[in-house]
């Protein structure tokens, strides 16, 4: 008889509490704003957070609230932001599109300067010594930025080179903060022209480990006449808010350092 009673009285708390939850589940329930599905359904769902927020569900929450604008995600394609825009009554500003663009051509072409037998990743493989590269600022070749593109957009040549598929990289900024060399940068479509090097040794120093690095010989700033590239810290760089895209210092590098894109 206890049992039975102490069944019961469990019982009748369960429904008391079940139809309490009900009604201060409906009572206290906040209106979901009918835009938000619509904009998180037009996002990419790559949860890359290259838009500074958690998540594309976070940045819809931001983006219906006002806080962040459309042209943040740099995933999304052109077509799904206009139609974002229209649902937010927003103003789209027209951008160039960004890709990311590799600053080495080393490779193969620069010797390994020990035999590495560890984790088959550029991170681990860093914190050996700096890499098994005798340039220091060279690509390790392990493909890291391979498994950290979520678009599938970088493959690895047979030079153990990252190689970016234009048509595929969405420009979400993964391979740029994974590389422990900080070989990439994100580039618009448009430049075609880019230094295929990073090190900032000197240039007798970089020509006995690597062929096709920047020896800083300041030929290619000489022969600008846009004023667009100088040697800086051994190294050319190139200014974009300045480069024609001309080509003319492709042509005269001498270790063929500077390059156009594919």
């Amino acid at each position: 008889m206890e049992i039975l009673i102490a069944i019961l009285v469990l019982g009748v708390l369960g429904l008391i509490f079940g139809v309490g939850l009900a009604i201060a589940s409906k009572k206290l329930a906040v209106a979901a704003n009918p835009k938000l599905d619509e904009v998180q359904h037009l996002l990419p769902g790559a949860n890359c957070g290259a838009c500074g927020n958690p998540g594309c569900f976070g940045f819809a929450e931001s983006l219906v609230s006002g806080k962040s604008v459309v042209e943040s995600c740099r995933v999304c394609n052109d077509e799904s932001k206009e139609k974002i825009a229209k649902i937010l009554g927003l103003t789209l500003e027209k951008q160039n599109k960004k890709i990311a663009n590799l600053h080495c051509d080393g490779g193969l072409k620069v010797k390994d300067k020990y035999l590495y037998n560890g984790v088959s990743d550029c991170i681990a493989a860093n914190l050996v010594l700096g890499g098994q590269k005798n340039c220091v600022f060279a690509c390790l070749g392990f493909g890291t930025c391979v498994q950290a593109c979520p678009f599938g957009a970088i493959t690895m040549s047979a030079q153990e080179l990252p190689v970016i598929d234009k048509n595929k990289c969405r420009s979400c900024n993964k391979c740029v903060l994974v590389c422990p060399k900080k070989l990439f940068s994100l580039i618009s479509v448009n430049n075609i022209v880019s230094v295929a090097c990073s090190s900032h040794d000197f240039g007798k120093d970089v020509k006995s480990v690597c062929s096709v690095g920047c020896i800083a010989c300041k030929i290619c700033e000489r022969t600008c006449k846009f004023d667009a590239i100088h040697v800086i810290n051994n190294l050319a760089v190139i200014d974009y808010h300045k480069c024609t895209s001309c080509k003319e210092c492709v042509g005269v590098c001498p270790a063929k350092t500077i390059k156009v894109r594919g």
